[in-house]
């Protein structure tokens, strides 16, 4: 798959993610994944729900995966939560 298919959620407004997803849609893309870690996770659901609901109602869940990540960081080892949430048409 490619790159340019993975939508990184950081601190943008979520129209913003969502404008992008839909974007990817129009031209022709089949599968795309939202990535997400920690206190964005709630954005990324937040941003496959409106385009599913309010956009692209045929789009659907192909695969929802959750995972914990181990950052490395002047404070030492921390684990961080993340999310790929996979939509296809």
């Amino acid at each position: 798959m490619a790159e340019e298919n993975v939508i990184f959620v950081g601190k943008k407004p979520t129209m913003n993610y969502v404008l992008a997803v839909v974007t990817q849609f129009n031209n022709n893309v089949d599968k795309i994944i939202i990535k997400a870690r920690g206190k964005a996770i709630s954005k990324a659901v937040d941003i496959a729900e409106i385009t599913r609901h309010k956009f692209i109602q045929d789009a659907k869940y192909a695969e929802i995966r959750i995972d914990t990540e181990t950052l490395h960081g002047e404070r030492g080892e921390s684990n961080v939560s993340s999310i790929e949430i996979t939509l296809t048409r």
